[in-house]
């Protein structure tokens, strides 16, 4: 039921900023379970994405082309600790560069750390997800990924 209210309230308010749709869903969500979220917004005419996590909902951004060195590949997202509709941390959004190719990916924690290594970062989104469920679902816990990549028209 929370997820699903939650599902509602995104879809109802999807021009708004992560931050006001954390802040709605929290209020949507009193008196259920609550919900970990972690929500990305993407704006083109900037080329920049606002990302934001609540609980253990992993985020990572996969360069299409990485600057200098190791750590310009990719980019994680910076969780807070709560839980939307019971106990919501103060929230910050962080912004992002983003160029076409550039590939966003969430997974909760049914899925092992690391699963970013060794992925062919030109494959389709489907196929990636699919790659990332197979190969590091730990099988102890529900498994969710979302690949979304970041195109420019």
């Amino acid at each position: 039921m929370a997820a699903r209210r939650a599902v509602d309230t995104l879809q109802a308010f999807a021009h708004e900023s992560v931050i006001a749709l954390i802040r709605r869903c929290h209020e949507a969500l009193h008196r259920t379970r609550g919900v970990v979220m972690s929500l990305a917004s993407f704006n083109g005419q900037d080329d920049t994405m606002t990302w934001l996590g609540v609980g253990n909902v992993e985020g990572m951004l996969l360069r299409a082309e990485p600057g200098v060195g190791p750590a310009a590949a990719r980019e994680t997202i910076i969780l807070r600790g709560g839980v939307v509709g019971y106990e919501l941390p103060q929230l910050r959004g962080t912004v992002v560069p983003i160029a076409p190719g550039d590939t966003l990916i969430f997974t909760t924690d049914g899925i092992r750390a690391g699963f970013e290594v060794g992925l062919p970062p030109t494959d389709p989104p489907q196929r990636l997800a699919d790659q990332i469920l197979a190969r590091h679902a730990t099988g102890t816990d529900d498994a969710l990924v979302l690949v979304a990549r970041y195109q420019k028209e």
